[in-house]
């Protein structure tokens, strides 16, 4: 089980998704250029077979911000969207009306 104290270790914020790209080396990644508010990170993410770019782009989702970075088949990925994955798909997290970018989430 995780404490309640471990869970409020995580920082939950929305970004917005400015580029979306091909991941170099993966055939269902995608490379996410994503605004935290403050700063832009690069997200990792294996959402292509569900996902067009143009789908993606300006969309606000949910981001874990202090994830520790990992390199994703020789991309390094500073963080993680969250998403909902059921018999249908996959469906990312996103909020209900638009709000800054970089809002946290409580």
């Amino acid at each position: 089980m995780l404490s309640f104290n471990d869970f409020q270790k995580m920082e939950l914020v929305i970004g917005r998704i400015k580029e979306v790209e091909d991941h170099p080396n993966a055939d269902k990644l995608y490379v996410l250029k994503v605004s935290v508010g403050d700063e832009e990170r690069t997200l990792v993410a294996g959402i292509k077979s569900y996902y067009s770019r143009e789908n993606l782009l300006g969309k606000q989702i949910v981001v874990v911000k202090n994830l520790e970075p990992a390199v994703i088949r020789g991309v390094k990925s500073e963080g993680m969207l969250l998403a909902a994955q059921d018999s249908q798909g996959v469906s990312i997290l996103i909020p209900d009306r638009e709000v800054e970018d970089g809002a946290g989430i409580r």
